[in-house]
């Protein structure tokens, strides 16, 4: 029986999944702290204009079990609706402001970004999108990182947001978070009963 080596083109490299191998380069520990961590969930500094909030939630498993190692990306608008971004020309009320944030996931597979609430930015056709946040979930077995949404319950504008509209109504809760103070909640399920919904990009 021949190996993997023997089998694969020369100049191909082995096949990898995503992580676990970037969690501990992300999240090098208590023994490194002189090291600088790029996953500690802090997009708004203080001072950045809009409301401070926290999103926060659990990253589960096609089980049901808790993920300890996932990384989730964010990236966002300000308070404005303004993307950090050179296609987005308009003047941003803050330009440390960069809305774009990595948080790890714990033991108990919770995740944690505090952050500003973004303002509504424009969508497809012109039409204005509710206020969201655009997550990336990285986590080992997996090929590609997924990507989803976050909205908010306690905003009126879902109900005419184009790219909401897409999700079948039954399945549009596993994108809205629900708010406690500051504080916003939602859970991602990677498969199974109650499945996040996952946008192809």
């Amino acid at each position: 029986m021949s190996t993997e080596a023997e089998q694969r083109p020369e100049g191909i490299s082995p096949s990898q999944t995503v992580g676990p191998f970037f969690h501990y380069g992300l999240t090098p520990g208590k023994a490194y702290a002189h090291v600088p961590v790029s996953a500690d969930g802090q997009v708004a500094a203080p001072g950045t204009p809009g409301e401070k909030i926290v999103l926060t939630g659990r990253v589960f498993d096609g089980a049901g079990d808790p993920v300890p190692d996932a990384m989730l990306e964010i990236w966002q608008a300000d308070s404005d609706g303004r993307y950090a971004h050179p296609n987005d020309g308009r003047a941003r009320a803050s330009n440390s402001f960069m809305g774009f944030g990595r948080s790890d996931t714990d033991g108990e597979g919770t995740y944690r970004f505090a952050t500003i609430k973004p303002g509504r930015v424009p969508g497809p056709g012109g039409r204005e999108q509710a206020p969201h946040i655009l997550v990336a979930v990285f986590g080992r077995g997996m090929l590609k990182q997924l990507f989803t949404r976050v909205y908010f319950e306690d905003e009126a504008s879902n109900a005419e947001d184009p790219i909401l509209a897409l999700v079948p109504e039954a399945r549009r809760s596993t994108l809205i978070a629900k708010r406690d103070g500051h504080t916003f909640t939602l859970d991602i399920r990677l498969q199974g009963e109650g499945e996040t919904v996952f946008f192809d990009v």
